[in-house]
């Protein structure tokens, strides 16, 4: 009985995420702080890439215009079944992702999650992302609190807003 309920629950927030996102045209989402000290943390253009596996990719950009230091400590979301904070690391030529336990945001500044670098690892899909899915993300900051995005999905091959071709020479390990 707890567990249908829970479901439910889930099930209504994945489905009422995207008609909200949609009547608040989210692809800029301007978050107002209860705590004035925090300032303001802006999420611009959420996207992942379409699926070819039980795993998926997304990423955003998040922007600190307050005047004290933020962390970006976890996300979640309906589509996986776990979620983690990832960067790439060189390994003797090698790109190899890591999980990391949180990305700093600096005050007045801004961190960019993109391919090659800081990004959110959704581990155990429970379908594959298709072009043009939308789904909800919730990034889970330090000081802030919790902010809900709709993420876009793109081509599986997608390297961001640019129009740009993955040459396929890149080796990646997990």
């Amino acid at each position: 009985m707890i567990l249908k309920t829970f479901l439910g629950a889930i099930i209504v927030i994945f489905l009422a995420a995207p008609a909200l996102a949609q009547k608040n045209k989210m692809s800029i989402h301007h978050h107002s702080n209860d705590n004035p000290g925090h300032g303001k943390i802006i999420i611009k253009d959420p996207w992942a890439r379409a699926s070819i596996t039980k795993n998926g990719v997304s990423y955003l950009t998040i922007m600190n215009h307050g005047k004290h230091p933020e962390k970006l400590i976890g996300v979640m979301a309906p589509v996986a079944k776990r979620i983690e904070l990832h960067t790439h690391k060189n390994d003797d030529g090698i790109m190899r992702m890591r999980q990391i336990k949180d990305i700093p945001l600096p005050p007045h500044g801004s961190v960019s999650l993109k391919p090659g670098g800081h990004h959110i690892m959704m581990i155990g899909l429970n379908r594959k992302l298709k072009l043009g899915d939308k789904f909800p993300l919730t990034l889970l900051f330090e000081k802030r609190g919790n902010i809900t995005v709709t993420v876009k999905v793109r081509h599986a091959g997608a390297l961001g807003q640019a129009p740009n071709h993955d040459n396929g020479k890149h080796k990646m390990k997990h």
